[in-house]
């Protein structure tokens, strides 16, 4: 055998037909039940395209308006860094880990304690994240208490820009204002409209309310992504009993069915824009009332959504490597792992919220790093077996024979060294090294080769001839 060919594990839950039965629920809801579209201008082209309008702002879409947007949407998205370089092509199974964003508190690097979080947290997190090989895009990862709201998110970009080269996934929670100077700050580091038109440099993450209740302001950010190519993520947060049915497969028809209903529109406003489908499904915890992300449901979530994805041919959007959990401790690694493993799995393109703790209420740079080790790992097993001549090592074991020794082997030396998965801080000494050591947990090396990484990382610097119009767009002008 001459040939080489890889062996790679996956994940899957659905057939064909059961992707055929959960389209068809989906595309049931968009033409019986319907959804309100508070945007007037977006309810009349809509109508113009084919749906029907009814009272109010209901709108009624046809199935034949999904299958026209699913034909426009662009196949081939990639994603470029800072540099202009192309960093995330999101083609089926191409997977990409990435952190969340706007966290509300932040566990302090120093005190461990528990604060409100500030915009010196979302560049710590860049700066870690882009030392960090596993880490491909980073969101803001806080919520700045000491910014003023209408220059949050713009503020936010200038943190990332600066802290890191890797791409960027920002949310827009402010207002059209702010969006539009974030998204003119973008276009300043690409080099202009048209070159951010043809070499994108971040996505925008952008939410409505489920059920089937697409606001003004939603509804905005995704005409301005459309009309500037920005690709744009347009995605359903359900709670099973609260926001959808309380049975997992009825909320995940209608998740389909939300998402189907944004690149309708999307398309509509401008045919062959960048769209990236997805949902966060998981079941509301009844006694708390919280939204669980260590949820087995999310994780079927996950792995629906991916495969529904992939049968659209449109890019798709994901979780992992968050925990409710309120420290970096054993529930969190738990958690981490089995969300990053069945995203990675699934072949789930953009796997964000890496870092989480407390239900998306809290990070820490330890929990980014606990997931990057994570994500070490998944991608270690993620890349299954490279099988050949060589690899099978028939003759090796034929030249070391029964009760021989491989240690010194000329095929040992050739390969250990790409091989050998190894981690950042995940322990794998003897007992009287760890011991000796200091005999520290996990989320004390975690914070401690955080701490180090910070104080060290340097990032590529941004031009010196965009500083001064990504100040004044940022309100930073001294």
């Amino acid at each position: 055998m001459n040939e080489s060919s890889i062996w790679q594990p996956s994940l899957t839950l659905l057939n064909q037909d059961r992707i055929e039965q959960l389209h068809h629920a989906a595309t049931t809801i968009l033409e019986t039940t319907g959804l309100n579209v508070h945007h007037p201008q977006m309810r009349r082209k809509l109508g113009e395209a084919g749906a029907k309008l009814g009272e109010g702002p209901r709108v009624y879409i046809p199935s034949e308006m999904v299958d026209q947007a699913l034909s426009t949407a662009k196949r081939d998205v990639v994603v470029y860094n800072r540099l202009g370089e192309g960093a995330m092509p999101l083609g089926p199974h191409q997977i990409y880990f990435g952190t969340g964003s706007d966290l509300v508190y932040t566990r302090d690097i120093e005190t461990t304690e528990r604060r409100a979080s500030v915009l010196e947290d979302v560049a710590r997190a860049a700066r870690l994240c882009d030392a960090l090989d596993e880490v491909d895009f980073v969101m803001s990862f806080a919520l700045p208490g000491d910014v003023p709201n209408e220059d949050a998110e713009p503020q936010q970009y200038y943190a990332l820009l600066h802290n890191t080269v890797k791409p960027a996934i920002m949310t827009s929670f402010s207002g059209l204002a702010a969006l539009e100077r974030m998204h003119e700050m973008a276009c300043v580091v690409a080099g202009g409209d048209a070159a951010f038109r043809e070499r994108p440099n971040y996505i925008l993450y952008g939410q409505f309310v489920s059920p089937l209740e697409h606001d003004l302001q939603a509804v905005e950010r995704l005409v301005f992504c459309a009309d500037h190519e920005i690709p744009f993520i347009y995605i359903p947060t359900i709670m099973p009993g609260a926001s959808g049915p309380f049975t997992l497969v009825g909320s995940l028809a209608l998740a389909t069915a939300e998402s189907l209903a944004g690149l309708v529109m999307h398309q509509v406003q401008r045919p062959g824009a960048p769209f990236i489908f997805g949902a966060c499904v998981s079941q509301l915890d009844m006694r708390t009332m919280l939204f669980p992300y260590g949820s087995p449901e999310w994780r079927l979530n996950d792995l629906v959504m991916a495969e529904l994805s992939r049968h659209y041919g449109i890019p798709v959007f994901g979780t992992g490597g968050a925990t409710d959990s309120k420290l970096v401790d054993t529930q969190a690694g738990a958690e981490y792992s089995v969300s990053l493993l069945v995203a990675a799995m699934a072949g789930t393109n953009l796997i964000h919220d890496v870092g989480y703790l407390d239900s998306g209420l809290t990070g820490s740079l330890e929990s980014i790093v606990l997931g990057a080790d994570q994500i070490r790992w998944v991608k270690q097993f993620m890349a299954g077996l490279d099988v050949s001549e060589d690899t099978l090592a028939m003759d090796v074991t034929a030249d070391v024979g029964p009760a021989g020794d491989f240690l010194g082997h000329d095929h040992t030396f050739e390969h250990f060294r790409e091989l050998m998965w190894e981690p950042y801080v995940t322990d794998r000494d003897e007992y009287e090294t760890w011991a000796g050591a200091g005999a520290k947990d996990y989320a004390t090396r975690a914070r401690e080769y955080a701490r180090h990484v910070v104080e060290s990382h340097q990032p590529h610097d941004i031009d010196d001839s965009v500083e001064p119009a990504l100040r004044e767009l940022c309100s930073l002008n001294s």
